[in-house]
């Protein structure tokens, strides 16, 4: 599986769930079943890759600002929902994530940014076909700290400052 098929299999299925994470996730295991286990273990790669790419202080300080406050497991989750989001909300977040203002059209933080079954669907699709545990992908693991410099979560005037599009269109 290359990176287009990857996101093309990651856009599918967000199109039918109509937005809906958890609904993303099922569908998305629905079609990983329908692939041989290499695949699917494949589609897992991709997926761990983005996810650790994706660990990131400046990230982590835009889920922050989206969310009102993101635990280490909520940044996890929201990490997860923006690879659901698709190749260019993706892209464009790691890249810059004060970007995410432009890239969504709209954000509920009730609703949005907690995307943890899309972080399990390849293995719940590899544990149905085959009946065992997915393997190690062989992916090296995400750094022990995220990358880049911190950023003051509970510092409203930091966040403002280096997240002005989003503080401006989710917080003001």
């Amino acid at each position: 599986m290359d990176e287009t098929e990857f996101w093309e299999l990651v856009d599918a299925a967000r199109e039918r769930a109509e937005g809906d994470p958890e609904e993303q996730a099922d569908l998305l295991v629905d079609r990983l079943l329908q692939l041989d286990p290499e695949m699917v273990l494949d589609f897992a790669r991709h997926f761990e890759a983005r996810y650790n790419r994706a660990y990131t202080w400046d990230l982590w300080g835009a889920a922050w600002v989206l969310l009102d406050g993101a635990s280490d497991d909520a940044f996890d989750f929201f990490r997860c929902w923006l690879i659901g989001q698709g190749r260019d909300v993706y892209e464009g977040g790691v890249h810059d994530p004060d970007s995410l203002a432009d890239l969504l059209d709209e954000f509920d933080e009730e609703f949005d940014g907690d995307g943890e079954e899309l972080g399990y669907a390849a293995d719940e699709a590899y544990e149905q076909l085959t009946g065992t545990v997915a393997p190690d992908l062989g992916i090296p693991p995400a750094a022990a700290e995220p990358a880049g410099a911190p950023v003051a979560f509970e510092n409203e005037q930091a966040l403002a400052d280096r997240y002005p599009k989003l503080w401006e269109r989710f917080r003001d």
